[in-house]
């Protein structure tokens, strides 16, 4: 890490702590008018932002990315009208900041009060898709949180072209430009200067992969909210639905295979390998590849066998691994020594076993019949999300604007001393 480096993250982390306390004493109608502005920048630039992420797909096609990659880093005009959206989205939400979490008074008359404050200071360090952008952004400006954005290299001028955008709106509504910044460099010294500033930043968000989130958190040295792979689970338990179960797994691995709420691997309850041709049929009709245990190979000739290294792999392409089990027992164990801790399930009609299950699950998100893809803050109601948190402090499963708060007690008196 050079002084070059540190000074730059110096300088961004400096002048986003003074915007983070103009930030944290604004009215949320100014933040909701920022965000509203921001939306329509976005709009506004369209023809920038496409031209943008054209250059970062033409380099991603020369650096032979997958067509997942190529997938998550596309931006067309429906998807940049869903990121003016989502700003707008956020804005509609409630207020975070100032919420009272609890209130008492004490036996002295001391009233005391938990309400939620703004983080202050956050960095986020991401990869390849350029909304995040815009939605980590948008969330930490409705939570009163100046962000330090880093994207990755992938995304360089989409994520630049964003951020001017954003700035643009921010301007309008009278709030500090750097309230959003982003780092000018991809020189991964940056990243490592970044993660060393302690002075500046509260806490850092990373999402992206695993390479990614591994490095953060051996390295920073500042509180870390960490979004791990999601190798994600579904179990077809003995009284699932038929028609049920394949729709709702091959939505939850094939509607985008890109994404880290996608389906990686269908446990099978031995007693409904009936259902083993139709689920076959759906997903290798849609592309995708299929890797067995030797229970289920025999059943299909398009099936390829699975190894031990593809019960713990979150493929994000399409690619599904299925293994027979003999009941929940089973199928609990294998997500516990395989999972990431991201998104499981249980497709069942008995709702004894669903619950059962879904507490035994440790399990940033526990689904019953329903897709993994619903693990997205937007789904949840957040308006969008920074990130799915797969820890247990100080958040967990979608990290939208409540997240992003702290909260500090406020104590009212009227003359007390401690004796």
């Amino acid at each position: 890490m050079s002084d070059s480096h540190e000074q730059l993250i110096d300088q961004l982390g400096q002048a986003a702590r003074g915007a983070a306390r103009v930030l944290a004493a604004s009215a949320e109608a100014q933040r909701n008018h920022a965000l509203r502005s921001a939306a329509d920048a976005v709009r506004r630039s369209s023809e920038t932002i496409l031209a943008a992420n054209a250059d970062d797909l033409a380099a991603g096609e020369a650096r032979g990315l997958s067509a997942a990659m190529l997938d998550r880093l596309r931006l067309n005009e429906d998807r940049l009208e869903a990121i003016a959206a989502g700003l707008e989205a956020i804005a509609e939400l409630p207020d975070p900041v100032g919420r009272v979490l609890a209130e008492w008074t004490r036996p002295n008359g001391l009233r005391i009060r938990r309400v939620a404050v703004p983080i202050g200071v956050i960095g986020v360090i991401y990869e390849s898709r350029p909304n995040v952008t815009a939605d980590a952004a948008g969330l930490c400006v409705k939570s009163g949180n100046a962000v330090i954005l880093r994207g990755g290299s992938e995304a360089v001028h989409s994520n630049r072209a964003i951020h001017a955008a954003l700035v643009e709106g921010l301007s309008e509504a009278g709030l500090p430009p750097d309230t959003v910044q982003f780092v000018p460099t991809q020189d991964r010294a940056a990243v490592g200067a970044l993660l060393a500033a302690h002075r500046w930043l509260d806490m850092v968000v990373p999402r992206g992969g695993k390479s990614l989130v591994a490095r953060v958190q051996a390295d920073a040295r500042v509180p870390v909210l960490a979004h791990l792979d999601g190798n994600n689970h579904l179990y077809i338990h003995s009284a699932a639905a038929a028609a049920m179960a394949v729709e709702v797994a091959v939505n939850a691995k094939m509607r985008r295979p890109g994404i880290c709420g996608a389906l990686e691997t269908l446990l099978i309850d031995r007693t409904r390998l009936d259902l083993v041709p139709a689920l076959a049929d759906a997903l290798v009709e849609r592309g995708c590849q299929l890797r067995a245990d030797e229970a289920l190979l025999a059943l299909d000739a398009r099936f390829k066998p699975a190894d031990e290294s593809d019960w713990a792999t979150e493929y994000l392409e399409a690619i599904l691994a299925l293994k027979a089990v003999d009941g929940p027992e089973e199928a609990l164990a294998h997500i516990a020594r395989y999972g990431s801790g991201h998104t499981d399930g249980i497709i069942t009609e008995d709702q004894k076993v669903a619950e059962d299950f879904l507490a035994r699950l440790d399990s940033a998100i526990a689904v019953h019949n329903a897709s993994t893809q619903f693990a997205d803050g937007g789904e949840f109601g957040f308006g969008a999300e920074i990130g799915i948190a797969t820890g247990r402090l100080h958040a967990r499963g979608p990290v939208g604007v409540e997240q992003l708060t702290t909260f500090q007690y406020r104590v009212f008196g009227s003359g007390q001393t401690r004796p």
